[in-house]
């Protein structure tokens, strides 16, 4: 799951070596934390939300058999 967001958002992003994922483990979800260059905020989050939105349904896609619902959140 990382590997997928880190991929996305350093092919959207100006400087790929400021990308940062981790990954926070609860016991009702998985948070998935982006964090890229401030002024690479708004390619990673795209127009009214249209780029995260994307990213969010990837990874929902790409976690489907998980037990636990997937969160991405992105600073």
């Amino acid at each position: 799951m990382e590997e997928l967001i880190r991929y996305l958002a350093e092919s959207l992003v100006e400087q790929p070596d400021r990308v940062r994922v981790y990954t926070k483990e609860t016991r009702h979800e998985t948070i998935i934390k982006l964090r890229v260059a401030q002024q690479d905020v708004g390619r990673v989050v795209g127009r009214n939300g249209r780029v995260a939105n994307a990213m969010r349904a990837l990874l929902e896609v790409a976690t489907r058999n998980h037990r636990k619902p997937v969160l991405l959140e992105i600073d």
